[in-house]
């Protein structure tokens, strides 16, 4: 079915994701998907009051700082249709409040205080009727509809995050209540769609999308720090996160097969840091990568992987880097989850550390040209501008409905009137 273009409209795109931070994001791509058609006004993360103490260091918090000493201007136009907010303000660090009436009452500063700062955006670019997409921001932005009073409020899921307790604490209560006052809900995963389907009807799937021009299968030359890893090559590109992946997992992997080199690829949480992984002699770190860099790295690997835990917090969401290695025709193997079964065609599903270990050696043994092309197709309909076009239909879908209702109430008005002059 073809999808519906919203066009000439008004988005102001709130989140979790910064556009500044160095990696990509669904937050990050949704947004410029949109701007084809539409003005975005993306809200970066402002900065914070721990941050603010501890690290003021780091490149993002000397950014908001210079914004806050008037040093660079707090809205950038970065594309014709497309400006970045970094908000004139400091919030107040309240996630380990447990109290929740304590944690409500200074959550809410924090909105009023981001909310004050987009309001002068708006009005700066005369933005009307504007359609707010809230970025899976359970907190920061969970007061937004109220002050800025959009013509519409999107939240839009991408994790599970209540599975974690930093967000469990104040989120289990509030996901639920910002759900609810949602005009609508738009998941990026058949889970997430069922969870917030149970407190908003207008909750809807739209899928996942990938950057398949970036990733293309092209004549791409062997990265100096790739050169020297022995074949066959087993990679994980991403954030190495010990809440999501499985380092035991990687471990069994490493020990079961010395003559495989294992290649991680991204930044390391502490846990990953300590890990006896890097004491193992066919275990290779290779750090952080330009998101222009990834296709080379993917090109020469033999075969890519998804290690995760199955828990809460993955068990419903949609790991992006899947649809970039399907779209480079990688043989993949990932840990089965409710949501990967959605691959099992094209991706080796695997639910314990042995059957992982076999299904790589599955993978290396029975890849051919036949599966590769297939691999493609099958990343191909994964676009942002599908996902984006589902999104488009949620939301025509959802106005459409409010204005029947209006139109029907509006005529059960005249009905009684005309009975009352009957009378």
């Amino acid at each position: 079915m073809r999808k519906k273009r919203i066009e000439g409209r008004d988005f102001i795109i709130v989140g979790l994701t910064s556009f500044d931070v160095p990696y990509g994001s669904n937050c990050k791509n949704i947004a410029e998907e949109i701007a084809r058609n539409n003005r975005v006004l993306f809200v970066n993360r402002p900065l914070d009051r721990i941050s603010f103490l501890r690290k003021r260091k780091d490149t993002m918090v000397q950014k908001r700082l210079s914004v806050l000493r008037g040093e660079e201007t707090d809205l950038v136009q970065s594309g014709e249709n497309f400006w970045n907010l970094y908000p004139k303000t400091v919030l107040e660090s309240v996630n380990w409040f447990n109290v929740s009436a304590v944690f409500d009452f200074f959550n809410k500063i924090n909105n009023r205080r981001i909310a004050r700062q987009i309001k002068k955006a708006v009005e700066k670019l005369s933005f009307r009727d504007v359609i707010i997409l809230n970025d899976n921001d359970i907190f920061k932005s969970f007061y937004l509809k109220e002050f800025i009073q959009p013509e519409k409020y999107v939240y839009y899921i991408r994790d599970y995050l209540i599975g974690l307790e930093y967000w469990a604490r104040q989120g289990r209560r509030l996901e639920e209540q910002l759900i609810r006052k949602s005009d609508l809900v738009v998941a990026n995963s058949m889970f997430l769609q069922a969870y917030c389907a149970q407190f908003n009807d207008r909750s809807y799937y739209v899928g996942q999308g990938c950057a398949i021009s970036h990733f293309k299968d092209a004549l791409w030359e062997v990265p100096e720090d790739l050169k020297d890893k022995a074949s066959p090559i087993i990679a994980y590109i991403g954030s190495l996160d010990s809440n999501r992946l499985d380092i035991n997992l990687i471990v069994a992997i490493s020990k079961s097969h010395s003559d495989w080199s294992l290649v991680l690829i991204g930044p390391e949480d502490k846990q990953f840091k300590e890990s006896v992984l890097h004491q193992l002699d066919n275990v290779y770190f290779l750090g952080n990568k330009k998101f222009e860099d990834l296709p080379a790295y993917i090109k020469h690997i033999d075969v890519c992987m998804n290690p995760q835990k199955n828990n809460a917090l993955t068990i419903g969401n949609y790991p992006r880097k899947i649809d970039e290695y399907l779209a480079m025709g990688k043989a993949t193997v990932a840990t089965k989850t409710k949501t990967m079964e959605a691959f099992k065609e094209h991706v080796y599903l695997a639910e314990s550390a042995e059957a992982f270990i076999t299904l790589i050696e599955k993978a290396i043994r029975e890849d051919s040209a036949e599966k590769v092309q297939k691999r493609k197709a099958f990343a191909r309909e994964h676009t942002w501008e599908n996902s984006v076009g589902a999104i488009y239909d949620a939301i025509v879908n959802v106005e459409a409905f409010n204005k029947q209702t209006v139109l029907e109430g509006e005529d059960r008005m005249v009905s009684s009137r005309s009975v009352f002059k009957k009378e």
